[in-house]
């Protein structure tokens, strides 16, 4: 079989002095906070409850004081390589993102709810993207209406044309918990254009090998199960959408792999619900014209590359967890996402298709 590893040491040959130094201060604020989570967890005195859940707002609040000064540096030598939702838009705005990201973690949402509000998050993310590039320049959707009387009636509507933005793109699936996201993505491409583009996909298999460590782990991208071709990616906008970006490990092996196989991405986007920090600057570090989009930024990472305090594991969530015995493939997947599922996003579901079974469209 065919694969390419990378491993956790070669990423972390990206980051700065000042990178490393900013995640040892943070590693350090979170070891307070997990001494508050053992109160929490523990305790039955209400004062003492109190006091830790008092000690915990404050922490969080240095943490995020912190990782948007560290955002705000990276702008300054990247371009604004990490753009996070809660960093970059209104104030008004962050409740929302807020409550969503609430109900993302809590451990009593359920399969079909969390669906919902990964919908609602990539909707949000492609608005960061791309909301700002409102101009001058409208597009007008003329649409046909059920009201018939007493002529047939037509609505005009104004959008933004963003098509020079979008109508480059190529969506990038590292497979399982971002198939959905990056449908989601996808149908949202479509939508803002004039020209109802849909994206093509790449499909690519890889994994982390869990059995590691985050300091030593290692990403295998297998090549034997993945679904591209080089040529139709060169010169593209590369979009990745993944609800977790932990380590920034699988993104990096992707497109590192592709541009040495000659592939020069006009660009590459990295859409997240939630990021590590470390993980974002490892990504905007090791890769050329990349940005990171994130609807939350968590502070570390723990032992085994999960995001603290995280939301546990998205793709299982999502999709539901494999036997480990029968893991499904892509198609299955989409089979067990249902008719619902299957009707809304019915073109992504063509395109995706025809690139794994190779099948013509008519």
């Amino acid at each position: 079989m065919s694969k390419v590893v990378l491993k956790a040491e070669d990423l972390d040959g990206y980051l700065t002095d000042t990178d490393k130094d900013n995640l040892a201060k943070m590693d350090a604020i979170y070891q307070e906070v997990l001494g508050c989570f053992t109160i929490l967890d523990d305790t039955r005195s209400v004062t003492e409850r109190k006091q830790a859940e008092d000690r915990l707002i404050c922490l969080y609040n240095d943490m995020g004081g912190m990782m948007q000064e560290i955002c705000k540096q990276d702008a300054a030598i990247s371009d604004g390589g990490i753009q996070v939702y809660s960093f970059s838009t209104p104030h008004e705005s962050h409740a929302e993102a807020s409550r969503l990201i609430a109900k993302l973690r809590d451990v009593r949402t359920e399969n079909q709810e969390f669906v919902y509000y990964t919908q609602r998050a990539f909707e949000m993310l492609f608005k960061l993207a791309y909301g700002g590039s409102a101009g001058e320049n409208k597009n007008h959707l003329i649409v046909k209406t059920p009201v018939t009387s007493p002529v047939q009636n037509y609505a005009v509507h104004k959008i933004t044309n963003i098509d020079s933005k979008i109508e480059n793109t190529v969506m990038c699936v590292m497979l399982r918990g971002a198939l959905l996201p990056s449908m989601i993505m996808s149908k949202e491409i479509q939508e803002y254009s004039s020209h109802g583009y849909v994206s093509p996909f790449a499909l690519f298999r890889i994994r982390r090998d869990d059995s590691k460590h985050e300091n030593d782990m290692e990403y295998i991208l297998d090549l034997d199960r993945s679904y591209f071709k080089l040529e139709d990616l060169d010169g593209r906008d590369l979009i990745f959408a993944d609800p977790m970006n932990a380590t920034g490990g699988s993104l990096v092996t992707v497109v590192k792999y592709l541009v040495d196989k000659g592939v020069k991405p006009r660009s590459v986007q990295f859409f997240n619900v939630i990021a590590a920090l470390k993980g974002a600057l490892r990504v905007v570090r090791a890769l050329d014209n990349c940005r990171v989009y994130t609807l939350w930024m968590d502070p570390v990472l723990n032992n085994a590359a999960y995001i603290m305090p995280g939301l546990g594991d998205a793709g299982d969530r999502i999709n539901g967890r494999d036997l480990e015995e029968y893991p499904r493939n892509i198609i299955q997947l989409i089979a067990d996402y249902g008719s619902n599922i299957a009707k809304l996003y019915r073109a992504q579901l063509r395109e995706i298709e025809h690139t794994v079974l190779g099948t013509i469209r008519c």
